[in-house]
């Protein structure tokens, strides 16, 4: 942890190799940190600078040994603008409602998940979860958390799952109505959650880990200017992209 941070006698553990979920045929590992019932607000917000990411109450990182695919990035929200196809993504949705809900179970997300799950992430196990495994992932959170719901037509089309940090948004998780793959709404999210960052007046949306080999975590790379972490310290990348790999 860096000065002046929060100190807790956190512990790292590194998991035994499994598959890489990205990237076929490589091996993966990650670092855990533990217990995750002392990480609060202020020592969340320093790993997430640190490169760390939670699903559910888990707080992780890769630790592969012999791969460096997977950069942290964040979105720099005063400098970001636009491009034109993002704006007319925004223009194309404009009828779209957002409201902030605290974490409680709500029906018609549930089975949105599962729409979502079913579509893009069939027989990965996620796509048969439970309301109590989906209540687990999506609606336990030991920091400052908060859903993201997005109504059109009068029917919600997308949840975000988001954190708020000391220095930022934290975009842990988006799920959306996917008969609508070709309507952008996972752009309309990202520049929605740079705009609440801007009236919250916090500079960063933290985007989680970008992979240039993949293709659904490529995308990340469209919103310039952003930093990434690489080597342990966070590093401005603006039109011309050099950050490395595997």
């Amino acid at each position: 942890m860096r000065d002046g941070a929060v100190h807790v006698p956190l512990q790292f553990y590194a998991t035994a190799n499994y598959e890489c979920s990205y990237l076929p045929e490589r091996q993966a590992r990650s670092q855990v940190v533990v217990p995750s019932g002392l990480i609060d607000q202020p020592v969340y917000s320093e790993l997430v600078r640190q490169g760390f990411r939670r699903s559910g109450q888990f707080v992780y990182r890769p630790w592969c040994d012999h791969c460096r695919a997977c950069i942290p990035v964040r979105v720099c929200v005063d400098e970001f603008s636009p491009s034109r196809t993002q704006r007319k993504v925004m223009q194309r949705l404009s009828a779209i409602r957002a409201r902030l809900l605290p974490l409680n179970f709500h029906e018609q997300h549930f089975q949105l998940y599962l729409r979502y799950q079913h579509a893009r992430h069939s027989g990965g196990g996620m796509d048969e979860d439970t309301r109590d495994q989906y209540a687990n992932f999506i609606l336990q959170s030991g920091v400052s958390s908060m859903l993201a719901e997005f109504v059109l037509d009068e029917q919600v089309v997308m949840v975000s799952l988001i954190d708020q940090l000391d220095d930022g948004l934290s975009a842990v998780y988006t799920f959306f109505d996917p008969e609508l793959v070709r309507a952008s709404l996972g752009v309309y999210n990202v520049l929605w959650q740079v705009g609440l960052a801007r009236q919250l007046g916090l500079p960063f949306v933290y985007l989680g880990y970008w992979i240039r080999e993949c293709r659904k975590m490529a995308y990340k790379d469209r919103y310039r200017p952003f930093d990434a972490l690489i080597e342990g310290r966070w590093q401005r990348v603006g039109d011309q992209l050099d950050v490395g790999g595997a």
